[in-house]
């Protein structure tokens, strides 16, 4: 049974990129959204084996400390020629603090000890899980995905984490040299491009009301 968000919405993030982007992306209706960080929740343990199990957990840690509903968003970077990584690790690897420029380096050599040069041998793919938790226990959940093709170097500084990196396929430049409207915003204005915004049109379908 979908349920709809009405009121106060908790975002569990303590990344900054990322609540900017949900943000931007509820602004059309009208849910007051506060982040996890900014009512000084903790981050629980990402103990998931995959992106939807992870944004599960934080959603629901957060819908039961703030006792509000909460929006969770797990996603990552998937390389075919690393085997899946960096995946459900995608965070780890930048470390702490986060140094997105030293994980991109990571798996460009990582690409070329593995002969992958061709644009062929370098596909990838964006995963977003998103999962509305409410306190009583009651779950959303939905997935999106957009596919390309890692290049090096890295080009523009638009973006976050390893968007200077990733050519969305159909498209001539990276998320990294796209402004946000044209990464995530949602049609009319932009295209949905990114998999965060193509799992919260699906989210947004079930569960929120435009003002």
């Amino acid at each position: 049974m979908h349920r709809r968000i009405a009121g106060k919405l908790v975002i569990a993030t303590h990344n900054p990129g990322k609540l900017a982007e949900i943000r931007e992306l509820l602004a059309p209706y009208g849910v007051e959204a506060v982040s996890a960080g900014e009512l000084g929740l903790d981050e629980p343990e990402e103990t998931g084996e995959d992106f939807r199990a992870n944004a599960r957990i934080k959603a629901t840690s957060a819908a039961l400390s703030a006792k509000l509903p909460a929006f969770a968003d797990d996603s990552g970077l998937v390389v075919d020629a690393l085997d899946g990584a960096p995946g459900i690790h995608s965070a780890r690897w930048a470390g702490k603090p986060a140094d997105f420029s030293a994980a991109m380096a990571r798996i460009e050599r990582l690409l070329q000890e593995r002969g992958a040069t061709s644009a062929d041998q370098r596909k990838a793919h964006f995963i977003s899980a998103l999962c509305v938790a409410w306190p009583d226990g009651h779950l959303q959940e939905v997935e999106g995905r957009v596919d390309g093709t890692l290049v090096w170097p890295p080009r523009g500084t638009a973006g976050f984490g390893y968007d200077p990196v990733f050519l969305p396929d159909g498209h001539g430049r990276t998320f990294g040299e796209m402004a946000g409207i044209e990464k995530h915003g949602l049609p009319p204005r932009g295209l949905g491009l990114s998999h965060r915004a193509r799992a919260f049109v699906k989210l947004a379908e079930i569960a929120l009301e435009p003002r």
